[in-house]
Parts: C-alpha cells; sequence; structure tokens
C-alpha cells in the first residue's frame, strides 16, 4: 500500500489534513506570488448525493473512491480590504462543513524574532520583516470544521516540494482563529 495517493499528494492520517494537502496542491500548481484563495469544504458523500449534477462537474463519480470533504474554491477575495475584515463578513450556508484558506506570507526564523525593533506599526513592522535577510517566503494553508477541528500546511517558497509541507493543527493559530468565528452567529 502506497503513501502517496494517485494525485501525488501524500496519504494523510485525517481527512481534514488530506483536504489541506490537497488544497496547498492546488496552490502550488498555480504559482507563488498569487493572491489569498478562500474554499468551502463540503461533506462529499453529502455532495454527491444531493447534488450529483455538481458531483459530476468536479469529478466526483459515484462508485470512486474519494476524500472525506471536498474543497470548493470562492470567488477571489476583494483586493484592497483586510483579510480579518472580510472573514468577518462571511455567513456560510448549512451545507458547508468548514473552510480554508491559502496566503502567502514573509516569515521570520524565531532566532531573528529578538532583533525586531520595538513599537514598529504594522506597516512598519511589514517593510521592516521584507527588507531582513532570513526572511522566507510561505504559503500558509489553513482549514477548520464547523466542530472546532482545525489543520494547517506550510510550504516554504525555497523548499517548493511536496514533500515538504510541514503540517499541524496549531502552526497557525490566529487564522484558524480568524476561519472558525466565520462559523459563529
Amino acid at each position: 500500500m502506497s503513501n502517496v495517493s494517485p494525485s501525488g499528494t501524500p496519504m494523510a492520517a485525517s481527512p481534514l489534513t488530506r483536504a489541506v494537502l490537497e488544497i496547498d496542491e492546488y496552490a502550488s500548481g498555480l504559482g507563488w506570488d498569487r493572491p489569498a484563495r478562500l474554499f468551502a469544504l463540503v461533506d462529499t458523500a453529502r455532495l454527491r448525493a444531493q447534488e450529483p449534477g455538481l458531483a459530476s462537474q468536479l469529478g466526483l463519480e459515484a462508485g470512486e473512491a474519494a476524500a472525506a470533504y471536498t474543497p470548493i474554491e470562492q470567488e477571489e477575495l476583494p483586493k484592497g480590504k483586510p483579510l480579518d475584515e472580510f472573514l468577518g463578513t462571511i455567513a456560510w450556508p448549512d451545507a458547508v462543513v468548514g473552510c480554508a484558506l491559502t496566503v502567502e506570507r514573509l516569515m521570520l526564523p524565531p532566532s531573528a524574532e529578538a532583533s525586531v525593533p520595538e513599537g514598529l506599526n504594522e506597516a512598519a513592522l511589514a517593510k521592516w520583516v521584507a527588507r531582513h535577510p532570513d526572511r522566507q517566503e510561505v504559503r500558509m494553508t489553513v482549514a477548520v470544521l464547523r466542530n472546532g477541528a482545525r489543520e494547517a500546511a506550510i510550504r516554504l517558497r525555497e523548499k517548493d516540494s511536496p514533500n515538504e509541507v510541514l503540517t499541524g493543527a496549531d502552526l497557525v493559530p490566529g487564522l484558524a482563529e480568524a476561519l472558525a468565528a466565520t462559523f459563529e452567529g
């Protein structure tokens, strides 16, 4: 038994991890320097039963093995609106069991955090990080389910390979909290 799916995505222990890796693989195929992308996660079996035409359009033919969750990309995020403000405007229909977001950011290794100047506002801090010699470009894919489950995948631009993707539930807690809030209220 192989630990890699036919699409090349490593087989993962949980269905949510598989969904995150599927989205990461999709984003990787689009290349770098892309805007953030938002996905609804739907229950694949429910989608097949309730929307057979859409399931067929998405390549989820009955009888074939399929992932538990099917990511459905949403419309492009509005340009110029801060991500947290945009996420605060989302209300998901009941059929959506989770959501995911993929976004590119610059990160510093923990060793560089001690050298961050005090008192910088968000814009000044972003400029400082962008000029730092140890900065790394990363693509983060974070998913949450209505039931509270979370998963994330982080891919470094300099190690752009499916075998180099780091996964874990608590890698990007702030973004996971923001996504979870889209199911409240």
